[in-house]
């Protein structure tokens, strides 16, 4: 599932550097993730990023939008041609 940014984000940043695909934006109040482009890392590390770095755990799995693994990895392809993923 991709992840989304709740209410209790402090609009820190720390998010945005760390995502592999650019799916966070800074917008009002606070940021937003792009759940087309969240693949919740999957690819690129062994768990999100986002919710690794957010000091304000404001980065949480949205229950709304249920991914399979294999579901993400192809969208990180999609997002990434001609890379390889760095995990699988």
């Amino acid at each position: 599932m991709s992840y989304k940014i709740t209410e209790s984000c402090i609009s820190c940043g720390a998010c945005t550097p760390e995502c592999p695909n650019e799916a966070i934006t800074e917008t009002e109040p606070y940021f937003k993730i792009d759940p087309d482009k969240c693949t919740e890392c999957v690819g690129s590390f062994e768990s999100s990023r986002c919710a690794l770095v957010c000091p304000v755990d404001s980065c949480q799995p949205d229950p709304g939008i249920k991914e399979t693994r294999e579901k993400l990895l192809a969208k990180w392809h999609k997002l990434h041609p001609g890379e390889t993923p760095k995990v699988v």
